[in-house]
């Protein structure tokens, strides 16, 4: 069965268009409903966030976030759970995790692929290990056919863009700025120029994150991604005005993402 990345991702070429992923913390307030809503509202892929309470690689809004998800007991089991509920309704829109290694590593990294896998998720995103140092969750996640998805930078020289790239699946994230999430964006014709880069290292679709957060931002990043990815706006619309107001501003960011290329 193809994994239901490489599915969307032919989808949105075949349309002439990029895709928007969305990004919200499992956890933090009605995530099952926001979870199920996203859909509709327009994202193509969605990134849930696995709590995590010491998240290096994210910025004020998303660290907020794993805190209140945390303060309400959700566990990496409960994520799980999230996902698996929401399977119930949709068998397409592609789920990816995105968190830190420790919580995998203390479920044991097959035990994790293979809870993960039952539970319909289908990449994974884990900013803290490194290329070097990912082959047990790599191969566990293979058996079951969950993509491992890498990150390059701004700062990922082309020697080390092969080890990234070497033995990924699913799609390439390109960080587009230096810093944490939520953080600036990167200048659209340097963008532009990475996308290129990965796409020819890799042969897998790029998608562009951190420091996206307006539409006309997501409307730019667009012309030269195969996707764009949201995060710190949708949790702050989450956190300030629940569900519908997450949705909202879902269905304006996915319109300019969708219209970039045509």
């Amino acid at each position: 069965m193809a994994n239901r990345l490489t599915t969307r991702f032919a989808e949105l070429e075949a349309y002439g268009r990029s895709g928007f992923v969305a990004y919200i913390m499992a956890g933090d307030g009605d995530s099952e409903g926001l979870l199920k809503a996203l859909p509709e509202a327009g994202a193509d892929v969605i990134e849930l966030g696995m709590p995590f309470t010491d998240p290096m690689a994210d910025g004020a809004s998303i660290q907020a976030a794993a805190l209140r998800s945390l303060d309400a007991g959700m566990t990496l089991d409960g994520t799980l759970k999230q996902a698996r509920e929401f399977r119930k309704d949709d068998q397409v829109t592609p789920i990816v995790l995105m968190g830190y290694a420790n919580p995998i590593h203390h479920m044991g990294w097959e035990a994790f692929a293979k809870k993960a896998a039952k539970s319909g998720v289908d990449g994974l995103i884990c900013v803290d290990i490194p290329p070097e140092e990912d082959a047990e969750l790599r191969e566990s996640l293979d058996k079951v056919g969950i993509a491992l998805i890498r990150l390059a930078t701004p700062t990922t020289d082309d020697a080390r863009l092969a080890t990234v790239v070497e033995n990924t699946s699913g799609f390439v994230y390109y960080v587009s700025t230096t810093g944490v999430t939520g953080a600036g964006t990167g200048v659209v014709t340097q963008v532009s120029e990475a996308v290129d880069r990965v796409k020819t290292a890799s042969g897998l679709p790029v998608v562009v994150g951190f420091g996206v957060r307006t539409p006309d931002q997501a409307e730019a990043i667009a012309k030269c991604a195969d996707a764009v990815v949201v995060g710190s706006a949708i949790v702050d619309a989450m956190n300030e005005g629940g569900v519908e107001g997450a949705a909202d501003l879902v269905k304006t960011l996915s319109a300019a993402v969708h219209g970039a290329k045509n």
